[in-house]
């Protein structure tokens, strides 16, 4: 069974937010919509989201200056990029601001749930070696500790 993941719409079309949030209810995330940006970066640092779909125009700002001011969570937040306006230069800008991933409207809602799950699973993964680190190192410490201990007597 697999743990509910949040996910972050920022897009100014309540259209879009509407078919958004049924075609990802659907696969069983939870959804949060917002239509401007400064509404995402107060939601993001009210709640922790898994990934986020960001519409590359705002209201009041571009989805690419949203990119640096929503909080960074461990584990860092998804970010995948809805544009209708495709072009080189915000597609590079996007890449570098970090971008995980970008999809043009309109869209395949199965190959955005693809790109989705594929995302959240490496996040998943991360997030399993990242645990797996910390108990090593407990471990390791612990070890040293009673070896210290046992080197005092």
């Amino acid at each position: 069974m697999r743990t509910l993941e949040n996910i972050l719409v920022v897009d100014d079309d309540p259209k879009m937010q509407e078919m958004l949030t049924e075609i990802l209810t659907d696969k069983g995330y939870s959804v949060t919509c917002v239509g401007t940006g400064k509404k995402a970066i107060a939601e993001s640092f009210k709640q922790l989201f898994n990934l986020a779909l960001i519409d590359i125009h705002l209201p009041d700002m571009e989805g690419t200056e949203l990119l640096g001011k929503l909080r960074k969570p461990e584990p860092e937040m998804i970010k995948i990029i809805i544009t209708g306006n495709a072009t080189l230069d915000n597609s590079i800008e996007a890449a570098n601001k970090g971008i995980d991933g970008y999809i043009v409207k309109p869209f395949d809602p199965k190959k955005l749930t693809s790109l989705i799950e594929s995302k959240l699973k490496e996040q998943q993964k991360k997030i399993q070696f990242d645990e797996k680190k910390v108990a090593e190192y407990i471990e390791l410490r612990y070890n040293w500790m009673a070896n210290a201990n046992l080197n005092k007597k």
